[in-house]
C-alpha cells in the first residue's frame, strides 16, 4: 500500500488523515441510556409535538361526543392538568365537566372542588347524577387555593380536583401537572381566556365561548392529539 493512500492532500496544502482501524465498540452504558430514553419517549404522558402515532391515554368520558372523538383516549386525560380558559362566566364551562364528576362520584371516588366563584347548586349537581356524598367544597383566598389543588391531588385519594385560579404562573401550573401525575387524578383549573396567549404545562387547553346559539368549545393543545391544528366544537 502507497503512503499516499492513507491521506488526502488537500488544495490549500494542509493534510487530512483517514483512519483505517475498526470503530471501537460502543460502551455499554451509552447503550443503556439509549434505551432508557427510547423508554421514555414512549412513556403516554410524554408529549412530542412531531409524534405521529397516538400514545395509549387512560381517559373518563367528558359526555360531549364530539368532543371525545377529538381526544385522545376518548376523554378527559386522567394523571394530566386540564387547562379550561372562559371568555366569561356561567356558558356552561362547569356544565362541560359535570357528567365526568357524576361519573366519578357514582364510582366511589372523591371529588374536590377549591374555590368556586360561586355557590354550586346542589340540587341541580343531584340531577345531574352528581353523588353529593362524594363531593366537597374547600373555600380558600387566593394563595391557599392553588397550595389546596396541589395537597389534594399529590394525596391520591380524589378522583377529581377542580380549581378556579384568575392568576396563575407557569410555575404553579406545571406543579399542579406534576402533582396530577402523581395522584393519577383529573385535574381541572379554569382561568380567564385572556390567558390564552401565556404558556401552559397543561395536557390539555381547552377555550369556551357563546353565541347565540351554543357553547362553543375550541381545543388549543392537546398532548398525544395528531395534527396540530385547533379544531371547534359546538356543545
Amino acid at each position: 500500500m502507497l503512503l499516499s493512500d492513507s491521506f488526502d492532500v488537500l488544495p490549500s496544502g494542509t493534510v487530512a488523515f483517514t483512519s483505517f482501524a475498526k470503530a471501537a465498540p460502543r460502551p455499554p452504558q451509552a447503550r443503556r441510556d439509549e434505551t432508557a430514553l427510547a423508554e421514555v419517549l414512549q412513556h403516554p404522558r410524554v408529549w412530542r409535538r412531531s409524534a405521529v402515532a397516538q400514545s395509549r391515554v387512560d381517559a373518563l368520558a367528558t359526555g360531549c361526543a364530539a368532543l371525545d372523538a377529538e381526544l385522545p383516549g376518548g376523554g378527559w386525560p386522567r394523571g394530566a392538568l386540564s387547562e379550561i380558559l372562559v371568555e366569561q362566566d356561567g356558558i356552561g364551562e362547569f356544565g362541560l365537566v359535570v357528567p365526568a364528576l357524576a361519573a366519578l362520584t357514582r364510582a366511589r371516588q372523591r371529588v374536590v372542588l377549591i374555590a368556586p366563584p360561586y355557590v354550586p347548586y346542589a340540587p341541580a349537581l343531584a340531577e345531574a347524577g352528581v353523588d353529593l356524598k362524594y363531593l366537597v367544597q374547600i373555600d380558600a383566598g387566593a394563595v391557599d387555593a392553588y397550595w389546596t389543588a396541589e395537597q389534594c391531588l399529590r394525596a391520591g385519594c380524589c378522583g377529581a380536583v377542580l380549581n378556579w385560579l384568575p392568576a396563575a404562573d407557569y410555575r404553579q401550573l406545571r406543579r399542579l401537572q406534576l402533582a396530577a401525575e402523581t395522584g393519577a387524578a383529573l385535574a381541572f383549573v379554569f382561568r380567564p381566556a385572556g390567558a390564552v396567549a401565556q404558556a401552559s404545562p397543561a395536557a390539555l387547553r381547552l377555550r369556551v365561548s357563546a353565541d347565540a346559539d351554543a357553547t362553543a368549545i375550541e381545543i388549543l393543545k392537546c398532548r398525544g392529539r395528531v395534527g396540530g391544528e385547533a379544531a371547534r366544537l359546538r356543545a
